[in-house]
């Protein structure tokens, strides 16, 4: 059987190869880590559309008090 060859897996901040193994995963260094958090915290990441669950919808239909 053919081993699977493992996934080139980046840093998302500055995009240097990475190994799953390292200790700033998925980082490679504590500064990008830093840089990827600074970036949250000013809300230069957003989620664009909210998340429903389908499942709470139902439940909050289901029940005629709440009209």
């Amino acid at each position: 059987m053919a081993r699977k060859r493992p996934a080139k897996l980046r840093c998302p901040t500055c995009r240097k190869p990475v190994k799953q193994d390292d200790k700033e995963f998925p980082f490679c260094s504590d500064r990008c880590r830093l840089i990827d958090l600074g970036k949250w915290a000013s809300g230069a990441y957003v989620i664009s559309s909210p998340l429903s669950d389908s499942s709470a919808d139902q439940v909050g239909s289901d029940n005629p008090d709440e009209e």
